[in-house]
């Protein structure tokens, strides 16, 4: 009976039937093996940072793979980082080995796990351009490595949702540079991003994927959506693709607050906003 609005940074949620923080792969592969002998439903996530969990909680188990999996280091050029070490985390790592070509990621609010499954991507980066490879944890118990090329890297896609696999780990390929310069851009990109994104209320990130041949906040803006609010949730006036809880939202406002929206720009557009959030319970 774990509120998941403590662990999701829209703070909503009903409770979990059981939440789990494990700290070794093995511990995973039991809890997995366990739910299915049960025929118990799981999920695995992140820190949150781009789930809904609905009102009445999620029946089941969740897998919480987050501070207690997030080593990260940095060998040559290469950096290595478990499924839990948050992307920001993962940067600064590079940054201290003046390795360059995850600055992108320094002010994504997620894990790596949970931003690889999805191929998180800002600022002309993505994590497709640095992951070499990828360990996860199959639905039959066993370990197995992908290469790149087997990762089927799309926009936020990932072959990881289709085959089930819970990711454990991963390594990504940098190019030395300088590690001045590497800091200063990420702080740019941070600056970029406290200027333009609504980091005042909780949230989940953006709310919509990008529709192919426009911006979703664009949309939403022009089909006069933005400061549109329903309970407490409310389209953002400070980025129209970002949904925000004003102060106590539900999942159920959040839900109603996305339809209308996507009523409104299909009506204004003919245009269908797909959801980047991920929506469970």
């Amino acid at each position: 009976d774990e509120p998941m609005k403590m662990h999701t940074t829209f703070r909503i949620g009903g409770p979990a039937d059981y939440f789990i923080q494990p700290s070794k792969i093995e511990e995973i592969r039991r809890i997995v093996a366990v739910c299915r002998e049960c025929s118990t439903p799981y999920y695995r996530m992140g820190n949150g940072s781009n789930l809904l969990v609905g009102d009445k909680g999620f029946r089941g188990v969740i897998v919480q793979v987050f501070k207690q999996m997030s080593d990260v280091y940095a060998d040559g050029e290469r950096v290595y980082a478990q499924a839990g070490a948050l992307l920001s985390k993962t940067a600064a790592v590079a940054c201290e080995a003046s390795l360059t070509g995850m600055e992108f990621a320094s002010g994504i609010p997620g894990t790596l796990g949970g931003a690889l499954r999805m191929n998180a991507g800002a600022y002309g980066g993505e994590l497709s351009h640095v992951i070499t490879g990828v360990d996860a944890l199959m639905p039959d118990g066993s370990i197995r490595h992908f290469k790149a090329d087997e990762l089927d890297f799309g926009y936020r896609h990932s072959v990881f949702y289709e085959n089930g696999g819970m990711i454990i780990s991963a390594e990504m390929q940098l190019e030395h540079g300088d590690e001045n310069e590497i800091n200063e851009k990420m702080k740019d990109l941070n600056r970029r991003r406290v200027e333009k994104q609504p980091l005042n209320f909780p949230s989940a990130g953006s709310t919509f994927k990008r529709p192919e041949g426009y911006f979703a906040g664009k949309l939403i803006q022009d089909s006069g959506c933005q400061g549109l609010s329903v309970g407490g949730a409310l389209v953002s006036q400070k980025h129209a693709g970002f949904i925000v809880n004003k102060g106590g939202a539900s999942a159920q406002d959040i839900l109603e607050l996305i339809k209308l929206v996507q009523m409104r720009v299909m009506d204004e557009f003919g245009v269908t906003l797909e959801t980047e959030v991920r929506i469970i319970g």
